[in-house]
């Protein structure tokens, strides 16, 4: 999931569920007695949340069912639009190795990742690496993320990683391509001190 689909999920899930949390606790409140403030929907236990007054108000208006039907199906597209988002994977789980007899292999897509990292954090300076495949089977994309030492030029890193890394993961699995998107960080230090 991105960066963006994530804060966005957090923060529907969080008033989805701060608006059940008071709804479920207000009707269980008053339901055992306790006096409601005068503006709330209802007005004791005995009380329903929706009277028949208020429930036919509209029926008979031309305007209310199309209108009804129109909201009711937007918010069913926005819920299954938000589940597709949540459980789509993002990650590649295999990659389609050709062996060269007509069969292919399938090769584990964090078997992959994990050699890419190691591979990258095999130059020295070079503190962490994370690398996530994405994409089809077929035609794999990689992201990778190195954190750098203070002392490591990024054009070093960024050499070694397309010349030995990448190259080696993608004669390996016998790709034409590996499209990969690279992000340098620098750790963060101290400040040193000068006399």
């Amino acid at each position: 999931m991105t960066a963006v689909l994530k804060s966005v999920n957090r923060v529907l899930l969080a008033i989805v569920g701060l608006v059940l949390v008071v709804a479920g606790g207000s009707v269980l409140a008053v339901g055992l007695g306790v006096k409601p403030p005068s503006w709330w929907i209802y007005d004791s236990r005995h009380d329903v949340l929706l009277t028949e007054a208020r429930r036919t108000r509209w029926r008979d208006e031309g305007w209310w069912w199309p209108v009804v039907i129109a909201v009711l199906a937007v918010l069913v597209l926005l819920a299954l639009w938000w589940l597709v988002s949540v459980l789509r994977r993002r990650r590649l789980a295999e990659v389609l190795v050709d062996t060269g007899d007509g069969e292919g292999a399938l090769l584990r897509g964090r078997a992959l990742e994990a050699v890419l990292a190691d591979e990258a954090t095999g130059l020295d300076g070079v503190e962490r690496a994370q690398v996530r495949l994405t994409g089809r089977r077929r035609a794999p994309t990689s992201r990778v993320r190195l954190l750098l030492a203070s002392h490591l030029d990024p054009g070093a890193a960024l050499d070694h990683l397309t010349t030995h890394a990448l190259a080696h993961a993608r004669d390996s699995a016998n790709l034409g391509s590996l499209p990969t998107e690279v992000r340098l960080k620098g750790v963060k230090h101290r400040a040193e001190r000068v006399s």
